[in-house]
Order: C-alpha cells, then sequence, then structure tokens
C-alpha cells in the first residue's frame, strides 16, 4: 500500500482513538508531507473540521498561501462535497482516497471536481488496495456507535 494512505490511515487511527469518525488525510508536495489532519467535529464542536479541512488549513500556514497548487491529498474516504469545493479553491492538484462514501451514489464528488463551473479541476483516483482497510475502519466505528445507542 502506499505510504502516504498508510499515513491517512495512521490519522483515522487517531480520530477513531478520540472517539472521532475515523477519516485521516495528509498532504504532499514534491514527495514530502506538508500537513496531516484527522476529524475533530466532536471534540470542536465544529462541523467544518472534517479530516480535509484541518490538513488544507495547516498546509495554507505551512506554505504561507492558500494555494496548493502541486500538491497531492491522500485521504480515508472519498471526500464530501464541502470537502471536494475546499479541495478546488485550495488548488489541490490530485486526490487519492481509500474508501468509497457508501451514502453516496450519485458520484457528486467526481461531478465537483469536475464541473466545468470551477476555475480548477483535479485528478482523483481510488487506491483500491487502501479501500477495505479504510471502510473497515469506518463500518466499526458505525456499528459500535449503533450497539453503544442500544
Amino acid at each position: 500500500m502506499n505510504e502516504f494512505m498508510k499515513m491517512a490511515i495512521e490519522q483515522a487511527q487517531i480520530a477513531l482513538k478520540k472517539e472521532e469518525v475515523p477519516i485521516g488525510a495528509v498532504i504532499v508536495k514534491d514527495g514530502k508531507v506538508i500537513s496531516r489532519g484527522f476529524n475533530k467535529r466532536e471534540k470542536s464542536k465544529n462541523a467544518l473540521m472534517h479530516a480535509e479541512i484541518v490538513a488544507i488549513n495547516k498546509a495554507c500556514k505551512k506554505l504561507k498561501d492558500w494555494r496548493l497548487e502541486n500538491c497531492e491529498m491522500y485521504v480515508t474516504l472519498e471526500p464530501c462535497p464541502m470537502c471536494a469545493g475546499a479541495i478546488l479553491n485550495a488548488r489541490i492538484s490530485k486526490v487519492f482516497y481509500g474508501a468509497k462514501d457508501k451514502t453516496s451514489n450519485d458520484n457528486i464528488f467526481e461531478t465537483i471536481v469536475n464541473s466545468q463551473r470551477l476555475n480548477h479541476n483535479c485528478e482523483y483516483q481510488q487506491l483500491e488496495e487502501a479501500e477495505t482497510e479504510c471502510a473497515k475502519l469506518l463500518t466499526t466505528f458505525f456499528q459500535a456507535k449503533r450497539k453503544n445507542k442500544k
């Protein structure tokens, strides 16, 4: 499995330990990790604190620029519409994700990143070798949540 996706999975595992939805993201430029992020919505009480947004914020601070051109993102789950928009606005060049979002049967991520309405698009690729591990983190998390509600 890709080393950067492994790092994203490590970020998701940190989120899991903190009882956050286990999603992790890593941003890479020129083969070097410039930021990492995991979901922080519960702790921060902020709906915007998805792993991708956290990683984008850190990358912008590190590069001292909002343009993350020539950067790649590795994320454990296919980004949601909010994160897809942030990825495009940050000018990230390529996104690699592990698991497909099971709740999205309409290909919304692909629709957003390929939109002609926006002045930037990005390439994307599912890393199928990471799909099982990434999906299992989420499935296990939500099964435990449902079990604890009963």
